[in-house]
């Protein structure tokens, strides 16, 4: 039987030195949860937020079979946790994910001319209420927002800025995940947009505001495409770490 920690302060040995901000969301009870099955004194534990679910601790067979409804990407801490993924759950799908380091020091003004290089008809928004709305429409705009439980959640918490045409939006940077130094940042662009710079515009716009309110932008790769997009913000590549998609009726 699994458990939600209410009191994080018994796993946080589990996570330590695991330089992950969407942990730190679970762990300092921002947002996501932590689940274990020994409430009292775990030794194993996982940090679930949205679709990711990061694992530590002792591998335990009920947490590694962990998975949600749509789509969940599962982070094991060590090998010993991989190797228990694919033992539970083999229509797992191994991937590699890129980190990229979490200390970058930003240059406002490469920032500031990223986003005024946006083409003509196109417009910068910070996601508002009745942007929020129109996020929703979307499959592709919906990651912008839906990690948060509600409206009134991501507009006290999330940060966001989308860019819009003709009024719909095209594309954007967003928080998938917030913690209370910073937030993890989520970008996207719709297919017939895509190749304009304007995922680099939204993302350096967003980035800027971060600064202004003292709150860091976290960057995670999914693929090398993403890490190229990074550095050109100026972040800084980290390292590969595994970890393991699986698709609902996989």
């Amino acid at each position: 039987m699994l458990y939600e920690l209410k009191d994080t302060s018994s796993a946080e040995m589990m996570f330590r030195g695991w330089n992950e901000t969407m942990i730190q969301s679970c762990l300092q009870g921002v947002m996501g949860r932590i689940l274990v099955t020994d409430p009292v004194c775990p030794v194993s534990a996982a940090a679930e937020i949205s679709c990711f679910v990061f694992l530590a601790g002792r591998p335990n067979r009920e947490l590694a079979l962990l998975r949600h409804a749509g789509f969940t990407i599962l982070v094991p801490r060590d090998e010993a946790w991989s190797a228990l993924i694919e033992e539970a759950q083999p229509e797992a799908k191994r991937v590699t994910r890129y980190a990229i380091r979490k200390d970058t020091v930003f240059d406002p003004d490469h920032l500031t001319k990223l986003v005024s290089a946006i083409p003509a008809g196109y417009e910068i928004r910070p996601i508002d209420s009745e942007l929020y709305d129109l996020c929703l429409q979307s499959p592709v705009t919906a990651d912008f927002v839906s990690s948060f439980e509600s409206k009134e959640s991501f507009l006290r918490l999330g940060r966001g800025m989308v860019i819009v045409k003709d009024g719909g939006i095209v594309s954007g940077a967003s928080s998938f995940s917030r913690y209370r130094e910073g937030i993890e940042i989520e970008v996207d662009t719709v297919e017939s947009e895509r190749r304009r710079h304007l995922a680099s515009a939204a993302a350096a716009a967003l980035i800027l505001r971060c600064l202004d309110e003292g709150l860091y932008p976290s960057w995670d790769a999914m693929n090398m495409a993403s890490v190229r997009l990074a550095e050109s913000l100026g972040y800084v590549f980290d390292r590969e770490y595994t970890a393991y998609e699986i698709t609902a009726g996989s």
